[in-house]
């Protein structure tokens, strides 16, 4: 009997894949401060902006074959954020529930490790078709853990700047922040978390397509 031989372990960042959710989330708070400035600080100006910004790109995408279910959330949270500047008149508030969004995230993804059921996990979990089979390794487990940790952090780094910002009323300033925190520190925070994930597993253990409870008995590890 020939052995078969053990495919390479994929980069998280492979198995996640998909920076365009990221990148279009970013473009309509940056129409909004553009917006903002050009009309003289006007909130409906700025609002209106984002808002037909928000709208053109999510025809585009549908239109690219993207999701319209995906595209119409993400254009309700845009003139969610919108109303809510119009409604207290002030400008950094279009920026709030992006700062509440990411507190929920980082207590949430903290909660999941505590709970022993890593949200990173989870994710991947679902991306390759394993539902919670992935739960059974204990390796696994303990990785998946340690690597959500590093996505509690991103969460939490966003909170200190956006709530800094929003607290001091610095709205361009929020506008760049929005920007450089979007795909530039979740592409940092996929790298991050996934050294961190495969320095945890042991060099033989076969991978994340494929738990020890499942792997063959009678092929090799690598």
């Amino acid at each position: 009997m020939t052995d078969e031989p053990v495919p390479a372990r994929e980069s998280l960042a492979q198995i996640l894949g998909g920076r365009q959710g990221a990148i279009d989330a970013s473009i309509p708070p940056a129409a909004f401060v553009v917006g903002w400035l050009v009309a003289d600080h006007s909130i409906g100006w700025g609002a209106g902006v984002a808002i037909v910004v928000a709208a053109a790109l999510g025809v585009f995408r549908v239109t690219r074959g993207g999701k319209a279910r995906a595209v119409l959330v993400s254009l309700a949270a845009v003139i969610a954020a919108a109303l809510i500047a119009l409604h207290t008149g002030r400008a950094e508030d279009f920026f709030l529930i992006q700062l509440l969004s990411n507190v929920a995230s980082a207590l949430l993804w903290a909660a999941s490790i505590v709970a022993r059921w890593p949200l990173l996990g989870v994710v991947v979990g679902v991306v390759l078709g394993q539902k919670t089979r992935w739960r059974r390794d204990r390796e696994l487990l303990r990785a998946y853990s340690r690597a959500s940790w590093v996505w509690v952090g991103q969460y939490a780094l966003r909170v200190l700047v956006y709530g800094a910002l929003w607290w001091s009323g610095q709205v361009l300033a929020l506008g760049v922040a929005r920007t450089l925190l979007s795909w530039p520190l979740v592409a940092l925070t996929v790298a991050a978390s996934g050294w961190v994930l495969y320095r945890t597993l042991p060099s033989d253990h076969p991978g994340l397509r494929l738990t020890k409870e499942s792997a063959p008995e009678d092929g090799p590890r690598k």
